[in-house]
């Protein structure tokens, strides 16, 4: 893949449910350092309980903590940004990948949004598809831009958000502040 030639917007999720304030406030550091992102906003925290493969609560495991990072970039393609840079993080902060995708977890980073670009490959699927699904994607990508349209439906963040926001079990986490 070529490398893009002006920066573009990335939008970054952050969940954890083992050790969740360490993790994340970790996870959002090593992004900031990486000298080819610019780590622009940091989205509110939001508490939710963990799901598991039939979307019941998962009663065997922590609650999620859940944000949302914008950063860009003109260095990475997503597919390097996924697996050079998102996955390193996770394994640096101790996560272990296993066939249970809703085990609990000390880091998940995924990809959200990469500018107005739609990837749909075996490895990479852009955007999210749980954007639409999940109040708590939703949410704090709307906190970092409202008004961003999604490339596929062409709506605003924020309208996404109001429409799944009424989804039980999501709380704002006032206490919590990730730095930028």
């Amino acid at each position: 893949m070529s490398k893009p030639t002006s920066p573009i917007k990335v939008f970054i999720t952050l969940g954890s449910n083992i050790a969740p304030e360490r993790n994340l406030a970790r996870a959002v550091r090593m992004l900031g350092q990486n000298y080819h992102l610019a780590l622009c906003a940091v989205s509110r925290v939001y508490e939710t309980a963990p799901i598991d493969a039939s979307g019941g609560i998962a009663r065997d495991q922590g609650n999620f903590l859940n944000a949302a990072v914008l950063v860009e970039t003109d260095y990475y393609s997503a597919f390097r940004l996924k697996y050079d840079v998102l996955r390193f993080i996770e394994r640096c902060l101790g996560r272990v990948r296993s066939a249970d995708k809703f085990a609990a977890r000390p880091i998940d980073l995924d990809i959200a949004l990469y500018g107005d670009q739609v990837i749909t490959t075996p490895l990479l699927t852009i955007p999210d598809l749980d954007i639409l699904k999940r109040a708590y994607v939703a949410l704090p990508l709307a906190d970092l831009a409202p008004e961003f349209v999604h490339p596929c439906t062409g709506q605003t963040l924020s309208a996404v958000a109001e429409r799944l926001a009424p989804q039980p079990g999501i709380t704002v986490r006032d206490d919590l502040h990730l730095k930028a």
